[in-house]
């Protein structure tokens, strides 16, 4: 018979057998090829309808504000690079051309940027100004993030999350006492999410890098941009029990990459 906590771990083992293994995204000159697996009720359009609803609040609130910028340099810069980067998408995923893209940016001190399902763009001024980053620094951030979205990331974590719900749930409804459901969350959590999330990152620096270069932006930017963010960062946690990898472990795959894309930078130019 099973033991309590092995139990949920089992009940946690189903749940996610509901997934599905897709492919998001072509592999690239980068080779990023992980299979990803998510939940078949929780289709692709479902997460970019309710991140757009989302997203669209975040810019009404900033609007109110008077913190969203319309015609600024920086508004001018970001569209510019934005507009060279999403036309690279195909290159991993040709149905993403035909995403309701969306760029803004927000005045604000934040060190933040994103790109949210279905390619609703965000940037904050403060990113730039306070790191002074070139145009060559702002595509990596924005391939990076771009990536994410590409690869649904967001969607493959919910997926999980609703997985360890499903499981927490059915354990409940056993009787399952709640420090075996306790543990069976925390090995989920750090067996699964953190090390994933670190992967994500990961992939998504390679793709970025990737889709900068073949935007023409020199692909060596993504090497400074992410030494300026260290910097900027002070003390950070340990890698282990974070969901970004050190910069040094970034810096070093980072550097390990850029030889097979730079072929694609030097053809744009």
């Amino acid at each position: 018979m099973l033991k309590p906590h092995s139990l949920v771990l089992f009940l946690a083992a189903s749940a996610l057998a509901g997934c599905q293994a897709v492919d998001t995204t072509s592999g690239g000159a980068v080779g990023v090829d992980r299979k990803q697996y998510m939940f078949s009720m929780l289709s692709t359009e479902q997460v970019n309808q309710m991140y757009a609803q989302s997203y669209q609040q975040t810019l009404s609130e900033a609007s109110q504000k008077g913190m969203l910028e319309k015609s600024s340099p920086i508004t001018k810069r970001v569209n510019t690079i934005a507009q060279r980067l999403i036309a690279e998408v195909p290159a991993f995923r040709p149905d993403a051309a035909q995403w309701d893209w969306e760029v803004n940016v927000i005045d604000s001190p934040e060190l933040n940027a994103n790109c949210g399902p279905g390619g609703k763009i965000i940037f904050y001024t403060g990113l730039i100004e306070r790191l002074n980053l070139t145009d060559d620094e702002i595509a990596a951030v924005m391939g990076h993030e771009i990536a994410h979205a590409l690869r649904e990331h967001g969607r493959e974590a919910m997926s999980k999350a609703y997985g360890v719900q499903m499981a927490t749930q059915i354990g409940s409804a056993f009787g399952v006492g709640t420090g075996s459901l306790q543990l069976a969350n925390m090995g989920v959590e750090y067996l699964m999410t953190l090390p994933n999330s670190r992967s994500n990152e990961n992939e998504a620096d390679l793709i970025g890098l990737e889709l900068a270069a073949r935007a023409g932006y020199n692909p060596n930017a993504a090497v400074s941009l992410w030494k300026k963010m260290a910097a900027a960062g002070g003390s950070a946690p340990p890698e282990f029990l974070s969901t970004h990898p050190s910069s040094g472990s970034r810096t070093e795959a980072l550097q390990e990459n850029i030889p097979k894309v730079m072929p694609l930078y030097q053809q744009r130019r």
